[in-house]
């Protein structure tokens, strides 16, 4: 695929020799290959981090609204977080 748009950019030693590494051994046919794969997983991970963010502060609101409400968690404060820590690890488990 012909590229539009090139860039020049510098590299480390180290990843200098990784990337000629990845295409030497047919997992990649070119450094263009190499690059933009790893931008697709530096965008996917930003998005899953924005996702997460989202999440926390839905999450923020909900316990302020409810404590506005003086709707408490029965229990301890640490119950609490047990509570929210075990309902958080569920839903990354689904």
């Amino acid at each position: 695929m012909p590229s539009q748009h090139a860039k020049n950019i510098a590299l480390t030693e180290k990843w200098y020799h990784w990337v000629d590494e990845l295409v030497a051994s047919g997992e990649y046919k070119s450094v263009s290959e190499v690059m933009r794969d790893g931008l697709r997983a530096l965008e996917l991970r930003r998005e899953h981090h924005e996702l997460e963010l989202s999440e926390i502060r839905t999450r923020i609101s909900i316990s302020l609204e409810q404590a506005d409400s003086e709707k408490f968690a029965k229990g301890s404060g640490e119950d609490a977080i047990n509570r929210a820590f075990k309902q958080a690890l569920q839903s990354n488990n689904q």
